[in-house]
């Protein structure tokens, strides 16, 4: 197809041309702008470090990669489960700096320097963390598959709670509220139980604030 020529010699062709150019530019100095490694696979890896249950990682891996397929693919951690990969279900849930994240909706690379906790990373078969030895104590579970993000999230609601966070059904903010069941309930809410084990979860809940006031 011939090109529709301008009296100032400027064409069609030569616009998008131009307009290419500038976007692999751009796309190449805002690459390059972390460190890289090789092409593999048609896709260039980015280097992350990462602490993981008190562990240091360094890693060439794909800037898409979630913190999620990281920890369940790259090393190995497969408490921390792939639900509803959309974040609405709760079950990939895990610490970082102390704060509860749906790990599938990060990447991996946005975490460098990051320390994350993982279930596995909470206590040993003969040394349980307080709130593991609860939902064992009080059945919070049936298939368990849930069950690894409800507890890093129960953790962490209860920090977040003693730090003075309101919920939504919180009445007074200006006072710390009572851990009442209506409070858990809520503050657990993004963490969904399928198999409904909902009362053995709060109780347990509710047995580890208790014990920690």
């Amino acid at each position: 197809m011939a090109d529709t020529g301008r009296a100032d010699g400027v064409t069609r062709r030569a616009v998008l041309a131009a307009g290419t150019a500038a976007m692999v530019t751009i796309s190449t100095e805002s690459t390059m702008a972390a460190p890289v490694s090789p092409i593999e696979n048609g896709s260039i890896l980015v280097e992350v470090g990462l602490r993981v249950n008190g562990q240091s990682f360094t890693m060439a891996i794909d800037p898409r990669v979630t913190l999620l397929d990281l920890l369940r693919e790259h090393l190995r951690l497969t408490g921390a489960k792939k639900g509803c990969d959309h974040g609405q279900c709760g079950a990939c849930t895990v610490l970082v700096n102390g704060r509860r994240i749906n790990s599938c909706l990060t990447l991996a690379v946005l975490h460098t320097g990051d320390e994350i906790k993982t279930i596995e990373g909470l206590g040993a078969e003969d040394n349980l963390h307080p709130m593991q030895r609860a939902f064992v104590r009080h059945d919070g579970f049936q298939c368990g598959y849930c069950t690894p993000g409800q507890i890093c999230s129960a953790i962490a609601m209860l920090e977040e709670f003693r730090r003075g966070a309101p919920s939504h059904v919180t009445e007074q903010i200006s006072t710390l509220p009572s851990l009442s069941e209506e409070e858990i309930r809520e503050r657990m809410s993004g963490n969904i139980c399928r198999c409904a084990a909902y009362p053995n979860i709060v109780a347990a809940i509710r047995e580890v604030a208790e014990d920690l006031s």
